[in-house]
């Protein structure tokens, strides 16, 4: 005679499903068995032998604590860079408020980019007349019928930064003898009343510096500003 038949208990009667039914309508009854509990066997994770139930949860508990240390580390990692882009992002706010003129402005916009976005090749292409603003290396006018745009015509209609790389022709326009160490670059749509004002292009020799996972709200909210300090100081 078996165990089970000892007890009354025969394979048929006794399922898994039912074991499993039973332990959770009775979540102490190892409590109220210790001894069985410690003689439950389990496989170890990484293979090899065996650990007994008390060590396996102790097991999965480290696991889990592992994990989330993992995630709070990225999340500390997240909220570092983003308190590094908020803080590059008031320079920026606080050099356009003392401008005094459009072409200050655009002075400072090309000084912040180099000071404090480490942006050392960086192009600032106007659409329309500007007769105010001397031909510099940072900043460019191009009418409005020009075909140099068609190019970026999707660009200005979604109205939104985008990264990555840029064909040949586009590179050359936007950073002319610079263009051939340029791998990777993010352009920023300039629009004022769903009308193209410009396009702000960063560019860098990392292919990896801007791609096009990356995140461009910064970006956004820096064309926000630059179009902000273009449309509200006139020439002085």
């Amino acid at each position: 005679m078996t165990t089970r038949e000892a007890h009354g208990i025969t394979a048929s009667e006794v399922d898994e499903e039912s074991i499993a039914a039973f332990l959770q309508l009775n979540p102490d009854f190892f409590e109220r068995h210790q001894g069985l509990l410690l003689r439950l066997r389990l496989p170890h994770a990484r293979g090899g032998s065996t650990i007994s139930l008390v060590e396996r949860q102790i097991e999965v508990m480290r696991e889990k604590h592992a994990q989330l240390e993992g995630r709070l580390a990225e999340l500390l990692a997240v909220a570092r860079a983003n308190d590094v882009v908020a803080d590059k992002l008031h320079r920026f706010t606080r050099r356009l408020l003392l401008a005094g003129s459009r072409a200050d402005a655009i002075g400072r916009i090309e000084t912040s980019l180099r000071e404090d976005l480490d942006a050392y090749h960086s192009v600032l292409l106007l659409v329309g007349e500007y007769p105010d603003l001397a031909p510099q290396r940072f900043v460019h006018a191009v009418s409005p019928e020009s075909p140099a745009l068609k190019s970026f015509e999707t660009l200005f209609s979604g109205g939104k930064p985008r990264c990555g790389q840029v064909r040949d022709s586009q590179r050359e326009l936007l950073f002319g003898p610079d263009s051939a160490q340029i791998a990777s670059v993010a352009l920023v749509p300039l629009i004022d009343k769903g009308a193209p004002l410009g396009l702000l292009s960063l560019g860098s020799p990392d292919r990896d510096r801007f791609h096009p996972g990356m995140s461009t709200e910064f970006l956004a909210r820096m064309a926000d500003l630059i179009v902000d300090a273009l449309t509200l100081r006139r020439s002085a």
